[in-house]
């Protein structure tokens, strides 16, 4: 074939390649987004229930013609407590309770306009900071004098606002306290989630070695560096998960189940460190042709296997403590390994043992405990 023949045929596999990415980029952009309406579907749900609650009871128990901020201020309340749940939750009821209040009464006496709207604000924050509020308390707070003052009430309302306000907050703050379930499985699901990616990671790096294949393994570059996104949602969840047991009357028995779960975040968070690392030189070994033993793939192949077994307990309820094993006999093998010659090599090997040992946390052992068992190279 003539070489102009060949620049068109390396250009449509060049194309074809891209549109596979795009393609599979747009598959896990959407993935994504339905895991987020899945992970919030309750909140939700939550959210319009307690919304419709607190409309009907001070409609028909206060007899409230339109109570508009019964409904506003659950959710408000709702929103914030979902994930931080009653502590900020609290916070977001007294800030909306107080500008409420404060407006009500600023607009009986002095109705609307521009010096009533900068008065009241000003004067609903200063209350809320007076009373120790924070940030979020004294921002509420103005909001809501300001959503006040700018509906006028009729004379016979007088403080029928802020009782709505009232009754919305506190129906929020008692259905925060129905927990779900879901932020008690999400540490454990988003963690098996990570062991799952590690592994996959793992497995393209090794087959991108084997292969010798450079943007094969700039892809897996990338590819690690995703984990970083991952363990932040990781942290966040186990912060929720224990706020939700913590202060849920319904939960408090699973605090030492959710600890347990967020005891993982740190080793999982250093062997993505090492993970990226190994990927990297995996890039820099390829890109400087340099060859790295297949003895190394294997224990890489190895490794991959293993976490993928990790992930997969993690995923049925248990913590991986059955994978110490595995990984115990790993790091016996990788003693006995023959250093190569060049340093990419030597790095990937070293990543690979550090992983091990980050990886036998997750079983149990402590960080002391993991290293001492992990025995130096022959």
């Amino acid at each position: 074939m003539d070489p102009d023949g060949l620049s068109i045929e390396r250009m449509k596999l060049r194309a074809h390649d891209m549109s596979e990415r795009t393609a599979r980029r747009g598959r896990e952009s959407a993935q994504e987004r339905l895991e987020r309406l899945r992970g919030r579907s309750f909140m939700i749900l939550q959210c319009a229930v307690t919304a419709g609650a607190s409309w009907w009871l001070a409609a028909e128990v206060l007899n409230h013609p339109t109570p508009f901020f019964a409904p506003v201020a659950a959710i408000i309340c709702l929103g914030f407590t979902f994930g931080q749940r009653l502590r900020r939750g609290i916070e977001v009821a007294i800030g909306v309770a107080l500008g409420v209040l404060v407006g009500d009464v600023f607009v009986t006496f002095f109705g609307t306009g521009v010096w009533q709207i900068i008065i009241v604000c000003g004067l609903a924050m200063c209350l809320a900071t007076l009373i120790g509020a924070g940030n979020l308390m004294t921002i509420q707070a103005g909001v809501q004098s300001i959503i006040v003052i700018s509906f006028a009430p009729r004379p016979d309302q007088a403080l029928d606002r802020w009782l709505d306000a009232v009754v919305g907050c506190a129906l929020a703050l008692a259905m925060a306290t129905i927990a779900p379930s879901a932020p008690l499985r999400r540490p454990r699901l988003l963690a098996a989630a990570l062991m799952q990616e590690m592994a996959r990671t793992l497995s393209a790096a090794e087959d991108a070695l084997r292969r010798g294949d450079q943007e094969a393994a700039d892809a897996v570059l990338d590819q690690a560096r995703r984990g970083e996104r991952d363990l932040a949602a990781l942290e966040e969840a186990v912060k929720e998960g224990l706020a939700v047991v913590r202060y849920s009357p319904f939960r408090r028995s699973q605090v030492s189940s959710v600890e347990s779960y967020g005891g993982l975040y740190e080793p999982l968070d250093r062997a993505n460190r090492n993970l990226r690392v190994l990927a990297r030189r995996c890039a820099v070994s390829l890109w400087r042709r340099q060859t790295v033993p297949s003895s190394y793939l294997a224990m890489m192949a190895a490794l991959a296997e293993t976490a993928q077994f990790m992930g997969n307990e993690l995923y049925d309820g248990r913590l991986p403590t059955a994978g110490r094993e595995r990984l115990l006999e790993l790091g016996r093998q990788s003693s006995h390994l023959v250093l190569n010659e060049n340093l990419s090599a030597v790095v990937i090997l070293a990543q690979l043992r550090s992983i091990v040992t980050d990886l036998l946390e997750l079983t149990g052992l402590s960080y002391a405990e993991a290293r001492a068992a992990i025995p130096d190279m022959d």
